[in-house]
């Protein structure tokens, strides 16, 4: 099963990367993006139905990824919600896991890590 991922990042050159990277390698199908904190909370929160999979930085354009990831807090089991970012602190992760996060990946040095969660969560919804 291809997993309906949802990609809200605000650098058009790392999310068309990630898009690419992601639909080679990991059975992913982008069903959209946002570049600010209002648009993936309005998307996320009123199209339940069309993903299994967030990807969200936590430095966007407008706002942050952590009013994101507090607006999925009360998704479906079966939909899992990462992070993807620059600043994947020991506090940041400890924050990430307050808010609910599966998992959180280091931009720098843990794609691979991604690329293989991706991997692993869509054999399980198969």
């Amino acid at each position: 099963m291809r997993l309906k991922t949802y990609i809200v990042e605000d650098n058009p050159t790392i999310r068309e990367n990630l898009i690419a990277t992601l639909e080679e390698l990991a059975s992913v199908d982008t069903v959209g993006t946002a570049d600010t904190e209002n648009e993936g909370k309005e998307w996320l929160n009123g199209n339940p139905e069309e993903w299994n999979l967030a990807i969200i930085d936590l430095f966007l354009k407008q706002g942050s990824g952590l009013g994101v990831l507090a607006a999925c807090q009360h998704r479906k089991a079966s939909q899992k919600v990462v992070v993807l970012s620059n600043y994947a602190t020991a506090d940041i992760r400890q924050r990430c896991a307050q808010l609910g996060v599966d998992a959180v990946f280091d931009k720098s040095n843990e794609i691979d890590a991604l690329v293989d969660y991706c991997i692993q969560h869509s054999d399980a919804s198969a």
